[in-house]
């Protein structure tokens, strides 16, 4: 472990997410029940893991130069604006998935505002980013890609929540729809990742990141829809996804036809 940092940043955020497997037990698939409210204080928890392991790692493996320069990844604000008008793409694509659904399938798809949500996007992202973006996706694209190693990070980052994935969104506990919502779930924080690796990609601000982070986690705890039910939920949570994915394709698409015109670059 001493030699691999990826392999220590991924046990320890990996064993603080099993630790919280133990704490709540595996997801109840049987319809009834309550959330379990302990999940709310240990999601926190993992949070705060990931931007320690980031801090800590990054220090022990590479030195107290690279923790300054960590520091200034993040306080790295000046990039073109363009990138800062990206952090709309996430409630732009929220508030069209809903109306849609609304629209076509049922009025219990109408968003709400819940103007408070945005802290928990804050507060996510500030702290994650510091671990997956300042730590774990430099070591991936350098060994992988700029794409192939977000397209792992954003499984990985997908499958670290699973043990309190069933608490998130507003239908829960999801009961016998929760292998459904959680494959949404993953598909969706997996087009986001590849938007957070982007915008890092393109300006070396972990600031930026922690933004979009932010803006995803917190646009859908502001907008999502408070009257559907659990396989509703998976089904818009899918159908977002999907709406993310499609914009990232038609970028890159636009970015191959046009390379010299396009508006927005994919990641290389």
């Amino acid at each position: 472990m001493a030699r691999r940092p990826l392999a220590a940043f991924f046990v320890v955020v990996f064993g603080a997410s099993a630790a919280a497997s133990i704490v709540l037990g595996l997801p109840r698939l049987t319809p009834g029940g309550s959330p379990n409210p302990t999940s709310l204080a240990v999601f926190p928890a993992l949070v705060v893991t990931v931007g320690l392991a980031g801090v800590t790692l990054t220090r022990f493996f590479d030195g107290p130069g690279a923790t300054r320069e960590l520091w200034s990844r993040m306080r790295r604000w000046r990039v073109p604006a363009r990138y800062y008008a990206a952090l709309l793409i996430p409630p732009t694509g929220i508030l069209l998935t809903l109306s849609v659904l609304r629209l076509e399938v049922s009025p219990a798809f109408t968003p709400a505002f819940f103007a408070l949500g945005i802290a928990f996007g804050v507060v996510a992202g500030c702290l994650e980013e510091i671990g997956w973006t300042g730590f774990a996706y430099p070591r991936l694209s350098a060994r992988l890609g700029a794409t192939r190693g977000a397209l792992l990070l954003g499984l990985l980052w997908g499958l670290w929540h699973m043990p309190v994935v069933d608490s998130l969104g507003v239908a829960t506990p999801h009961g016998p729809s929760w292998p459904w919502f959680f494959a949404a779930f993953v598909l969706l924080v997996m087009a986001v990742r590849l938007l957070i690796c982007w915008l890092y990609s393109r300006t070396g601000s972990i600031l930026i990141a922690q933004l979009m982070h932010a803006s995803s986690t917190g646009f859908l705890v502001v907008l999502s829809a408070p009257h559907v039910s659990s396989r509703q939920e998976a089904t818009w949570y899918a159908a977002y996804g999907a709406v993310l994915w499609m914009t990232i394709i038609t970028a890159w698409l636009l970015q191959r036809a046009w390379p010299n015109r396009s508006a927005v670059a994919a990641i290389s």
